[in-house]
Parts: C-alpha cells; sequence; structure tokens
C-alpha cells in the first residue's frame, strides 16, 4: 500500500465528514479500505510467520499458523 493511497483514504474520509461522498466515491472508498486491510494482514501475517517462542525451558517453537485466512 502506498503512501498517495493512504493520504486519498484520509482525504475521502475528511471529505465524508464533511460534506458527504458520491455513490463512486463510496466505491472508491470501500475498495481503498479493502486493499488496506489486505495489506495489513498480510503484513502482520509474514511477521508472525518469522517468529519463535522461547518456552520456559530453553526450547524453541516457530509459531504456527492457526487463524483462518
Amino acid at each position: 500500500m502506498t503512501q498517495d493511497k493512504i493520504d486519498r483514504i484520509n482525504a475521502l474520509a475528511r471529505k465524508q465528514k464533511a460534506e458527504g461522498l458520491t455513490e463512486e466515491e463510496k466505491a472508491e472508498q470501500a475498495t481503498l479500505r479493502r486493499e488496506y486491510i489486505d495489506s495489513f494482514k498480510r503484513d502482520l501475517e509474514r511477521q508472525l510467520s518469522n517468529m519463535s517462542i522461547v518456552e520456559p525451558d530453553g526450547t524453541v517453537k516457530k509459531v504456527e499458523k492457526k487463524w483462518k485466512s
């Protein structure tokens, strides 16, 4: 997700509060928000897949995927 797209999401949110959005802008906002959420989830999953847990007995376990995508 580029900074330009994040700025556009914020601009649409400000406009929505101030004066409302057209149907076209609402569709654009929904598309951009979905893209942002998908990007966030993808990045979080990537971070979690690179983590390990150190147990009290000293053993190291990789974090396993237990959530649905």
